[in-house]
């Protein structure tokens, strides 16, 4: 990458995930840590305790206008980044912002436009695609390694942060950009079904059953009601498996040489010659690195190179889209609920366009 200069970032939000957005933007060699956007006076003190010397402007109007900054970097809360983005994108600023895009899909496809129409760069935060074990079982997925994909289990659990969205708003962005990235599939139908415990309406569990095109499915639990974290994938496919411990101390990713194996197709039932296959357990080595320091780096690289990132716009759109359809059907009582392409989505906002002259 040439670095003829450092970008000039401004970070918006220093709460949950904004002291690590700032950690990596003040570490990195291609961004130069401008400013921080918080509102709140006793994270803006925090952010200048840790970060000494650090602006804190409590307008993100006044910190927008700054025109030496050239990108921006979103970590407030899911509900505020239609607005929060849309403004930076208007103040012609290339955009980072942490999942989900937006609240909707017609929010999310708005904002992809008009990345598009002003040539910036709108990166959502899926920060697992940049995990170095997430980006090994890419590649021997699309090596054909394990053979076509029958389908996936995915587990993640923990005592987790209540928040008012509920649990898949939560936790399945990660899932969902996860698989949507491995298979490369469009997902074209999803169940949901949850748990209500501490609070009406509230899902703190939810089952999730997600069937991409070509017949491949995947079954995803999550939850804040587990007694520890688990982050565990299970990739089922026709010559070996791969089993993906996130939180594992060391080996995260395991591919094991077992299965099943037919003969020829019997002419009965009682014909059938099945033989189980017991081989290998090989753990790839995986070199270690920050995933957001990598989900930066790519942001750096599509401002300054113009390359697409790999958690693009249209990733991003794919996700709330997907998550708009778990959340009809969790309140269908997990009735199946079609999902519409992003072309359908883009569609339907060309739609509203012609309905609001």
């Amino acid at each position: 990458m040439n670095l003829d200069h450092a970008i000039e970032t401004l970070v918006v939000g220093y709460g949950y995930w904004g002291p690590n957005i700032v950690r990596n933007v003040s570490e990195r060699p291609e961004f130069n840590l401008r400013a921080v956007c918080e509102c709140d006076e006793r994270r803006a003190e925090e952010c200048q305790a840790r970060f000494p010397g650090t602006m804190c402007e409590p307008s993100l109007d006044a910190a927008l206008a700054d025109p030496s900054i050239e990108a921006v970097a979103v970590a407030t809360p899911p509900h505020t980044h239609y607005e929060v983005v849309r403004k930076a994108l208007e103040a012609g600023k290339h955009v980072l912002v942490e999942k989900p895009l937006a609240r909707t899909a017609a929010e999310a496809a708005e904002l992809m436009v008009l990345a598009e129409e002003l040539e910036l760069v709108l990166l959502p935060g899926h920060t697992f695609l940049y995990s170095p074990p997430v980006m090994k079982i890419r590649n021997l997925i699309r090596d054909g390694v394990i053979g076509d994909v029958h389908f996936v289990t995915s587990s993640r659990m923990n005592l987790g942060k209540y928040q008012r969205d509920g649990v898949v708003l939560d936790l399945a962005p990660h899932d969902l950009a996860i698989l949507l990235h491995w298979l490369d599939l469009p997902l074209v139908e999803v169940t949901a079904s949850g748990c209500s415990i501490h609070q009406d309406g509230v899902h703190e569990t939810a089952f999730l059953t997600l069937s991409f095109e070509g017949g491949i499915q995947a079954n995803v639990q999550v939850s804040w009601l587990a007694p520890r974290k688990m982050r565990q994938m299970l990739v089922v496919g026709s010559n070996q498996m791969i089993q993906y411990e996130d939180t594992a101390a060391d080996d995260p990713v395991r591919v094991y040489d077992r299965g099943m194996d037919f003969s020829q197709p019997p002419k009965n039932f009682g014909e059938y010659r099945l033989t189980y296959r017991s081989g290998d357990i090989v753990a790839p080595r995986i070199e270690p690195a920050e995933p957001l320091g990598l989900e930066l780096k790519d942001f750096a690289s599509a401002i300054l190179e113009g390359t697409t990132p790999i958690s693009s716009a249209r990733l991003g759109l794919e996700v709330v889209i997907a998550l708009e359809a778990l959340e009809r059907s969790l309140d269908g009582r997990g009735e199946p609920v079609a999902v519409r392409s992003v072309e359908e989505a883009l569609q339907q906002r060309l739609v509203r366009q012609a309905q609001a002259v």
